[in-house]
């Protein structure tokens, strides 16, 4: 970092303290909401804490301007989307340090964040032509049938704290790709990064309505999106418990819902694994973002026959990385969001070693909210580590003696989002690959997310697709046309 002061801007207009409703940006009447560092725990910035008038009106602005938009040529939203994503890279810089000033996750990993958001919007820049309709043969003479693509409507967007740009890219890339507009409540512990977005945005000129941004009471901003039957889709990330909650308030008005929830995500390390290849795989499904992700790997199951020797590496590596400000480049983990989730990590670490699991690498709580890196080893079947999403820089590893044991343990579970596996032997991960009950599989990689793949779940993790073509599909109707006496 070059910045004489810590986490200061190069463009201070993008520090925005109201939020965009119908291409005004609008301030509120209540006491406002206070963004905290998680590192230094000042409060640094406020934004509006808006609530149900607010939230109704960017569904008008939305629904006015979504005939128009959705009108406009496939080609000239891509242009526009091409153009935000240009001076999103030309402010890379600043929104990397906004990303670690209210989240708290490194500027090297804020860096990898923006690249992999921006990446959103680039890829919808030139997904948009794609939405491509279908001929079918008629059963009779005289008859043409044929399927139209066509945008759904105006969108909702409800995004979470850990990844407060890439979250919200990959909704709002295909949504106005696809022709809908749409309506984004980010989280209210990292609102900062997605209002420099919507900035940006109306730079690149996203004409007013088509994009709106509120802040504030996510009971009453979300009921009235789960509410309005204007919002024909709503896309949300978070917890399953929401998740749930979400989709039964969305029955009334019929929508089309894109959940992506909770995970428990195991990773299986078999005896013919590359040792170097499986640390390596782990070091980033565990301690990415300081474990607080959904596809981090919540559970580590290691054959008996590696165990040890994965141990020993593995241990030297989590034992060398350090927790501190996401500003300082010697720091690999920065803090967690909140108190509670301190808490909560080392709740599942004295549990385990309760229930009789060893201590490998200690880490363990230090000043404010960081949790330096741990590791146990030994960890019993029936520690939380074992059923509960621990989110935070605590890994802990499982035993197993069989294929057929490390899979049946990977899949004992109600959530099936991400899961990973390491080995050289193509019979073991193809049998185990088809086997693992989840929606997206790492094969020797802990990194797997790219905007060209699709990201989701199955089982309690959530309904739908992000990313890839299947993404834009999120955001379309299919329309039949049976033309006769022709």
């Amino acid at each position: 970092m070059t910045n004489q002061v810590r986490g200061a801007l190069n463009n201070a207009d993008l520090l925005i303290s109201k939020n965009l409703i119908n291409g005004r940006w609008i301030g509120g009447n209540r006491a406002p909401i206070a963004v905290d560092d998680p590192f230094t725990l000042e409060s640094f910035a406020e934004v509006p804490n808006l609530g149900e008038n607010e939230a109704n009106e960017a569904v008008a602005a939305a629904e006015v301007a979504f005939p128009a938009w959705a009108a406009r040529p496939a080609r000239e939203r891509g242009a526009i989307l091409r153009r935000w994503f240009e001076l999103l890279v030309a402010n890379r810089d600043d929104i990397a340090r906004l990303i670690t000033r209210e989240n708290g996750k490194t500027y090297k990993e804020a860096q990898g964040e923006f690249d992999y958001g921006a990446g959103f919007i680039e890829f919808y820049a030139d997904e948009a032509t794609r939405a491509l309709g279908e001929m079918i043969p008629a059963p009779v003479p005289g008859r043409r049938l044929y399927a139209e693509r066509e945008p759904l409507g105006v969108a909702a967007a409800i995004t979470p704290w850990n990844f407060p740009l890439a979250m919200l890219t990959r909704k709002v890339g295909p949504a106005l790709a696809a022709g809908c507009t749409m309506v984004a409540k980010p989280a209210s512990a990292t609102p900062l990064t997605a209002l420099a977005f919507a900035r940006l945005g109306e730079e690149a000129g996203v004409p007013r309505g088509v994009f709106n941004i509120v802040t504030g009471s996510a009971r009453l901003i979300g009921g009235v999106l789960t509410a309005s039957p204007v919002v024909r889709k709503l896309s949300f990330t978070g917890s399953t418990e929401i998740g749930v909650q979400l989709y039964r308030e969305c029955a009334g008005t019929m929508k089309k819902l894109g959940l992506e929830l909770g995970g428990n995500a195991p990773l299986l390390v078999f005896d013919d694994a590359d040792l170097e290849t499986a640390v390596e795989a782990a070091l980033v499904a565990k301690f990415r973002n300081g474990g607080q992700s959904c596809i981090a790997a919540n559970r580590i199951y290691v054959q008996d026959g590696i165990r040890e020797a994965f141990l020993s590496a593995f241990g030297e590596r989590v034992g060398a990385m350090r927790a501190g400000d996401g500003f300082d480049p010697a720091n690999d983990i920065g803090p967690l969001i909140d108190d509670a989730g301190k808490a909560k990590v080392a709740e599942h670490r004295d549990d385990a070693l309760a229930r009789g699991a060893r201590l490998v690498v200690e880490g363990g709580e230090a000043q404010g909210r960081l949790f330096a890196p741990t590791l146990l080893a030994d960890v019993p079947a029936d520690a939380q580590i074992a059923h509960e999403e621990t989110f935070g820089p605590l890994a802990g590893v499982i035993g197993f003696a069989t294929l057929e044991e490390g899979l049946q343990l990977a899949n004992a579970t109600d959530f099936g989002l991400a899961a990973y596996l390491c080995s050289e032997d193509p019979k073991t991960i193809a049998r185990v690959s088809r086997g693992l009950e989840s929606g997206m599989v790492g094969i020797n990689t802990g990194l797997i997310s790219t905007p060209a793949a699709p990201f989701g779940g199955v089982k309690m993790s959530g309904l739908g697709k992000e990313g890839s073509h299947h993404g834009l599909e999120e955001y379309l109707n299919i329309k039949y046309l049976c033309q006769a006496r022709l």
